[in-house]
């Protein structure tokens, strides 16, 4: 069966261009929305709002901000800001749900939060599997997967790469489960020291690349087989400190915007041709 992928731009790494500057560049070259958080500030929220609206994008809410260590404010801050990304009308919301020191009832006490939500508003929650986070390492989030059936996930398995100091080649069934429950695709190439390579079209990272593909193969042909139409992809790599800067200088040593590009044209060649 044909499947249709969406691409959304990043807003991390683009924080300094006004929203209709932002939006106006990302229309331009070819993605379909952005994700990024909801502004607090009311005017900065309309400025967002009506930049989407005017290139025709759409969005997809990201939450970022689990840092309090005292668990009852964090389950409290979290249902707040879940309510604040509503407001914008996502097409999904993309959470980086809990702490890695949290225990596991906790964790999942979490994810029963943004379940309960969800059917309240009808917006999808996927949980990202992200440093820091519940879902940190494959071995940790394999757990999760098999305990609790209706967990759906991103996938941005760079991370994992990191945290396991490999590409996870020793994981293959924690893998093959994730691939499984991927309701949100982070198009980043991680490897064995790092969440990001410094570019992918770099012979030195090739081998990763090909592995991240292979991972990404599995979740189209999931997708196919279940009859799901759209994935939504989000081209990841992010700019300081995951982007490499030269010394002194600060320079980044790669453009992370074309990287983007780049990822969102391979995976629409790869998978919609």
């Amino acid at each position: 069966m044909d499947i249709k992928l969406q691409f959304y731009c990043p807003r991390w790494g683009a924080e300094d261009l006004p929203w209709s500057a932002f939006c106006k560049k990302v229309k331009q070259s070819g993605y379909d929305g952005i994700e990024a958080a909801v502004p607090e500030q009311v005017n900065e929220r309309a400025e967002m709002t009506a930049a989407l609206k005017a290139n025709g994008l759409l969005f997809i809410g990201q939450y970022f901000q689990s840092f309090e260590k005292d668990f009852d404010a964090h389950q409290k801050n979290y249902l707040r800001y879940l309510h604040l990304l509503a407001s914008a009308a996502p097409v999904k919301i993309n959470a980086q749900t809990g702490k890695d020191y949290f225990s596991f009832e906790q964790n999942a006490s979490l994810i029963q939060v943004a379940a309960d939500f969800s059917e309240q508003t009808g917006i999808k929650i996927c949980h990202e599997t992200h440093r820091n986070k519940a879902l940190f390492a494959a071995h940790v989030a394999h757990s999760y997967l098999q305990q609790l059936p209706n967990l759906s996930i991103t996938a941005d398995f760079s991370h994992w790469c990191s945290v396991a100091e490999s590409l996870l080649e020793d994981q293959k069934e924690a893998m093959a489960l994730a691939c499984k429950r991927v309701e949100h695709l982070h198009a980043r190439i991680g490897h064995a020291q790092g969440a990001q390579v410094i570019d992918p079209r770099l012979p030195l990272y090739q081998r990763a690349l090909a592995q991240h593909l292979g991972w990404w193969d599995a979740v189209v042909s999931h997708y196919r087989k279940e009859g799901r139409r759209v994935l939504t992809v989000t081209p990841e790599f992010g700019p300081a400190p995951y982007m490499v800067q030269l010394p002194f200088t600060q320079m980044p040593i790669a453009n992370q915007y074309e990287i983007n590009v780049y990822m969102m044209q391979l995976l629409k060649n790869r998978y919609e041709a």
